[in-house]
């Protein structure tokens, strides 16, 4: 794995809840490839995170961590200039985990609209465990484990990273001796452990799921995989729901998601232009374009899924060994520095992997 440290530091990573989708793609996925040249890139699967909600079912956690890695590598990140890693083998995380909690009250920590959209969206009401409400915070000790200076989001992760600014801060006030006046840009060169980390979303910030109404999103059902066969994409594109009644009923420009997705993934803008101007004046029906959508989706899933093929499960665990490896290096220093300034400096230590 090539590194310089003149390159500024990009930190995300995703949840193994199954195979990714076409919002992860373009909300995250996209920007990853983009900046893994120029920057100094680690991605991480959260699989610990995943136990929040599926602490009963761990063999298929540790699945999906093999399958997410593949749907990463199947598009295009290269982990000889991208750092992938495995959280639960990182323990500086977990025991930043435990410091940063000391920052947070928990009423800041329950206005995260992020987290009340979960427990909605998941249908956990009240029946959710306490580490469902520790996630958050070690969502903020992955990122500031590696102090990056962008972590690639969706726009829902948003808040996320408004509170990791936060804590950053206030780590940096209390116990680095950071004027609370001082820009987020320099709050590094003035002394403190962390930078203010900012997210950076994607072209589409949020892609529309097949409902037409909210977020593409595996608990909701209305999903396209990375992993889906040509069939299955047809299939979903049958579904998409565009708000009309009938096919009598004028089409419908405004959060149309068939014209959405024809916009993210067909490679002719003017014939997307195209095809709008003839739906716009009803020379079109909506069942044209689902067929467009789809062979769109399909000619842009092609090459995902040829180099997916070509993934063995060996090939995983051996990128994930040498890449948690680096990891733990980096976030080891990162923690070093963060016990001195906290005055709990007493031993040092090394991780190694055997």
């Amino acid at each position: 794995m090539t590194t310089s440290p003149e390159k500024p530091r990009v930190l995300t990573g995703d949840t193994p809840t199954g195979s990714l989708h076409l919002g992860h793609y373009v909300g995250s996925i996209e920007n990853r490839l983009a900046m893994q040249d120029e920057y100094d890139c680690y991605v991480f699967v959260a699989n610990v995170h995943a136990l929040t909600t599926r602490a009963d079912d761990v063999a298929s956690v540790r699945a999906d961590t093999i399958s997410i890695v593949k749907d990463w590598l199947s598009c295009g990140i290269d982990p000889n200039k991208t750092t992938l890693f495995l959280q639960s083998e990182i323990p500086a995380v977990a025991e930043l985990t435990w410091y940063f909690a000391m920052l947070l009250g928990y009423g800041r920590l329950m206005k995260n609209p992020t987290v009340k959209d979960e427990i909605r969206v998941k249908n956990l009401g009240e029946n959710y465990s306490f580490g469902f409400l520790m996630y958050p915070v070690g969502q903020i000790a992955d990122i500031l484990a590696f102090r990056p200076q962008f972590v690639p989001v969706g726009e829902d992760q948003i808040p996320h990273i408004e509170m990791t600014r936060e804590v950053a801060r206030r780590f940096d006030q209390l116990y680095c001796g950071v004027d609370p006046h001082t820009d987020d840009a320099e709050y590094a060169s003035a002394g403190g452990v962390f930078p203010i980390p900012a997210a950076k979303t994607g072209r589409v910030s949020r892609l529309t799921g097949l409902d037409g109404v909210n977020k593409m999103s595996k608990s909701l059902g209305n999903a396209i995989f990375l992993t889906d066969e040509p069939r299955q994409v047809q299939k979903k594109c049958n579904k998409i729901f565009t708000g009309r009644g009938s096919m009598d009923d004028p089409p419908i420009l405004e959060n149309n998601t068939i014209l959405e997705y024809l916009k993210a993934f067909h490679t002719d803008p003017a014939r997307v232009e195209e095809l709008t101007a003839d739906y716009a004046a009803s020379k079109l029906g909506d069942g044209h374009l689902k067929k467009e959508a789809a062979t769109a989706i399909n000619a842009f899933l092609d090459p995902i899924r040829a180099r997916r093929a070509r993934i063995t499960d060996d090939d995983v665990i051996d990128i994930l060994k040498a890449g948690t490896a680096k990891a733990n290096t980096t976030a080891e220093q990162t923690l070093w520095q963060a016990k001195q300034a906290a005055k709990f400096d007493f031993f040092e230590r090394d991780i190694t992997l055997r």
